[in-house]
């Protein structure tokens, strides 16, 4: 695991490389390496978590012609290595990243199709022409954030938007940006909330010929082989299922160093779990909130930490800190993420880390793989009875319902933006009259655009910022493959979500954990943003009148109404949107060229 960075087809300084690696250090602590030219240069800096003495990156290929960067992991690179070495291929250690030149030497682009892992890589071809080549793996658990200026023909490109803006150029708000993310909660695609930056989407591949304009492919990873279950019962697919996951988490577990495992006290971290403690005892990780309130889990994660036999730590996480908090975990994430839960997950893996850990397993993206969400339920019953599905599951995905979103805005914030979808056109055409069921449609667009923009995003920085990998095995391509083969029916069905997978996990977790109601894992943010507590005078000296009207797209008096209305009645839309605007305004004012005012309505 590592942070990647570099450029192509411009020049940079050595300070420009030393200043980007040390934006993103926390990344990769253990090693730095770069290679430069006048005209490119890689650069990487290391978590050793394979081979700790090798992995000294950039790698080389022979006559030193292809250079490597790699950020991630590759859980098939033994297997990999012994066949390149029967096709004469030495390697001077057995670090997994390490067998990239030699991949892409044999396979050329298509090397990523011999894949299996998170990555996010840079490949410089020296052999004609220079050639740079970046990609990612097939689901978006490593992002890549580029800059391309066509003037210049310049490319740059980090594993993270503040080490990318090291390299200089604008750090401006994309003036569309807050509509996107009010409207999604963070932008989804290839946009970021910084004007000019772009991220790399998942199984996609750039390549740039020096002098040249880039080219990206999206790749279509085929389907890992799996027998064809004919059986239309339950129980046969769910078997299916535990034991295509048991074997992925097994393989995830393999390292240099010891491995934990994150415990919500949900069903999906719960099943990794005991998955993963068949293994041998391992050390579990819950984040809890001093005080008392609303959906604390940590009596169903004490419970299957007992009854998996590991090693538990309870972390507790005190409201009074949170200022700070939000300003160290919107630095990490580098633009606005809505979801509360950033902030316990920033502490979550900053105690992992303080415990020693490099490596975490987690239970991210069952709900996208195995149909978990309300809004896929309410979708799929609206559906099924002829009844209108999209506006409210769209509604759903948003901070805010559509009619309120534009309230907030001032009068020339929604003019400019009221042409302009928040949503890319193609993925929403698709999802709103595709050919197949809307449950399949309605994964294809979470698996595609809203878990790696949403989710896998915040879980990768925020594991990172502590110098810990965290590893999916619900994003590994067999378990995502039988996910999406699944019938309607054993997904959803009859107000019943996740149907397989809960029948996967029978037997293996507490009976009070499998038939507990499904509880949102986030921050009690309702319950937390009240007169006088930290939280709130937070938000009432970041959203300040004066500073929103110098910002020119959010109206004043649009924002106090929310603050009146939360004292009074308090509820959870109102709760998310002040916290959502007040995580975009610690994160605009953050920005080199936030204190001027928006372009917006320029």
């Amino acid at each position: 695991m590592c942070r990647i960075h570099g450029y192509f087809n411009t020049t940079a300084t050595a300070r420009d490389m030393r200043t980007v690696a040390h934006l993103q250090r926390h990344g990769g602590p253990d090693g730095t390496g770069q290679l430069t030219a006048p005209r490119w240069g890689l650069g990487n800096n290391r978590l050793a978590l394979v081979d700790l003495d090798g992995g000294a990156q950039p790698y080389t290929g022979r006559e030193g012609r292809i250079q490597v960067v790699f950020n991630g992991e590759i859980y098939n690179h033994n297997e990999l290595r012994r066949r390149l070495e029967k096709k004469g291929h030495t390697f001077p250690d057995r670090c997994d990243g390490g067998i990239l030149p030699a991949l892409y030497e044999e396979y050329g682009e298509a090397f990523t199709e011999q894949l299996d892992g998170m990555y996010a890589v840079a490949v410089l071809d020296l052999r004609t022409t220079p050639t740079l080549l970046l990609a990612t793996d097939h689901i978006g658990m490593k992002p890549l954030y580029y800059r391309w200026d066509p003037a210049a023909r310049s490319l740059h490109f980090a594993s993270e938007i503040p080490a990318l803006l090291g390299f200089g150029g604008s750090a401006r708000p994309d003036p569309r940006g807050l509509d996107a993310y009010l409207a999604t909660r963070t932008p989804f695609g290839s946009d970021t909330m910084v004007d000019g930056v772009s991220v790399l989407p998942p199984a996609t591949t750039l390549t740039c010929v020096l002098g040249g304009v880039p080219r990206t492919t999206v790749r279509t990873p085929a389907d890992p082989a799996a027998r064809t279950l004919l059986s239309p019962a339950l129980e046969d697919h769910a078997l299916d299922v535990r034991g295509t996951l048991r074997h992925e988490t097994a393989r995830l577990l393999q390292a240099d160093v010891p491995v934990a495992v994150i415990t919500s006290g949900g069903l999906d971290s719960s099943l990794v779990t005991a998955l993963a403690c068949e293994h041998g005892p391992l050390h579990s990780f819950n984040i809890a909130y001093k005080g008392r309130w609303p959906f604390d889990e940590r009596h169903y994660a004490r419970e299957v930490a007992q009854h998996a036999g590991t090693v538990h730590h309870q972390v507790e996480l005190d409201p009074a800190g949170f200022p700070q908090l939000i300003e160290e975990t919107v630095r990490h994430l580098g633009q606005p993420n809505a979801d509360p839960i950033t902030l316990s997950s920033h502490a979550l893996f900053a105690a992992v880390h303080q415990a020693g850990f490099k490596a975490v397993l987690t239970g991210d993206a069952a709900d996208e793989v195995f149909g978990g969400y309300e809004r896929m339920r309410a979708a799929a019953v609206a559906a099924a009875s002829g009844r209108a599905w999209s506006g409210a599951y769209l509604d759903h995905l948003a901070v805010l319902p559509a009619r309120l979103r534009h309230t907030l805005y001032t009068a020339e914030y929604r003019a400019f933006v009221q042409d302009t979808p928040p949503i890319p056109p193609a993925a929403l055409e698709a999802l709103l009259r595709g050919e197949t069921t809307v449950q399949r449609r309605i994964t294809d667009f979470e698996l595609g655009l809203r878990l790696p923009a949403y989710h896998l995003r915040r879980v990768d920085h925020l594991s990172m910022a502590h110098s810990v990998e965290a590893r999916l095995p619900f994003c590994q391509p067999s378990v995502v493959a039988l996910g999406r083969r699944l019938p309607d029916r054993l997904r959803i069905h009859r107000g019943q979500v996740k149907r397989t997978l809960y029948a996967a996990a029978a037997g293996l977790l507490p009976a009070s954990v499998l038939e507990r109601p499904k509880q949102p894992f986030t921050l009690p943010v309702t319950a937390m943003l009240t007169p006088g507590s930290a939280l709130w005078e937070y938000a009432r000296d970041s959203l300040h009148p004066r500073l929103l009207a110098a910002g020119g797209q959010l109206a004043p008096d649009a924002v106090e109404d929310l603050f009146a209305r939360q004292a009074a009645t308090p509820d959870d839309t109102t709760a998310l949107t002040l916290w959502a605007l007040l995580v975009h305004e610690v994160w605009r004012a953050a920005l080199p060229a936030a204190r001027r005012p928006a372009e917006a309505a320029a």
